[in-house]
């Protein structure tokens, strides 16, 4: 159903998509347009020369996307002119962090179209800040999950934790290019202004925040590669050095253990203790080179409390 807010300086107006037949039939560059809106379900955004003496720029853009479900998202559609905004299913409870009515009067003082437009689209990304306020908290959990307790599960939070950044930085991309868009288009009084330059920052602002987490993850994620990476070291040195001081045991075990008829220690009277002495001096001999050339490292210190490499 159409709905329009009529403010002081410009006009908004709210569709439906599911009525657009009934607003519009006459071919301009507005019906046109809101003939494409039916088949998009995607990020787009178009910037025309002057129609009609007026600039113009259009699109769609994704602002709710849920990070489990690819076709769980929410998309509104817009044509922005200096004098009227045009959106398509974009409603005052889209927006989390601020009151409808506050919103009205905070967009009655806008110039334009254009300001009222990037003051919807701050509040937008002011709601996406939000939820990256969440990660952050997510984040700072995990940062320390990953030195008290170094498991499979934290690598798998590490990479949900990735893909969830990943699908904010999906959502704030387009509306990076859309403000882009609306600097080339230079609409008159815009650019310069508060709005436009406040909108900006806030954007750049959740850009650099996403930009910040990634290199936290990547660190986190180079942190545990290089943790499981000194676990298989240290699980193969002690195997190894495990293997070599128990090689006399198993190598006189094995020559002791034949069943020749003729074998001259089964008729010393005093073999057995030989064997034993044999097998436990070359044991001891054998550690103690391996021990002298410091080939067990870190294999008989214990490990400290809170250590990484527990």
């Amino acid at each position: 159903m159409e709905r329009n807010v009529n403010f002081d300086q410009w006009k908004w107006v709210q569709l439906n998509k599911n009525e657009l037949n009934a607003v519009w039939d006459q071919e301009t560059m507005l019906s046109n347009w809101l003939m494409s809106v039916r088949k998009n379900d995607n990020n787009c955004v178009k910037v025309h020369g002057l129609i009609d003496e007026e600039r113009v720029v259009n699109g769609s853009l994704i602002y709710r996307q849920n990070v489990d479900e690819e076709e769980d998202h929410q998309i509104f559609h817009f044509y922005i002119t200096s004098n009227t905004l045009f959106t398509v299913d974009l409603e005052f409870t889209t927006f989390k962090q601020l009151d409808p009515e506050v919103m009205l009067r905070q967009l009655n003082k806008a110039e334009n179209a254009v300001d009222g437009f990037l003051f919807l689209l701050g509040e937008l990304v002011n709601d996406l800040l939000s939820e990256i306020d969440q990660f952050e908290e997510s984040l700072y959990k995990l940062m320390w999950g990953l030195k008290k307790r170094n498991e499979m599960r934290i690598l798998e939070h590490v990479f949900h934790q990735r893909h969830e950044l990943l699908v904010c930085k999906n959502l704030l991309i387009p509306v990076q290019e859309l403000k882009m868009a609306i600097d080339e288009t230079d609409f008159p009084n815009v650019n310069n202004g508060e709005i436009f330059t406040r909108t900006c920052k806030r954007i750049d602002r959740a850009m650099v925040l996403i930009r910040e987490y990634e290199e936290e993850l990547d660190s986190i994620i180079h942190l545990e590669e290089v943790i499981s990476s000194h676990r298989g070291n240290e699980i193969m040195k002690t195997l190894t050095v495990l293997t070599i001081v128990f090689t006399p045991i198993m190598a006189l075990g094995a020559l002791w253990g034949m069943n020749f008829k003729h074998m001259p220690e089964l008729e010393w009277k005093y073999g057995y203790l030989v064997a034993l002495l044999s097998i436990g001096l070359s044991t001891v001999l054998l550690y103690g080179y391996i021990r002298t050339k410091g080939w067990t490292g870190d294999l008989l210190k214990g490990k400290k409390k809170g250590s990484f490499f527990h």
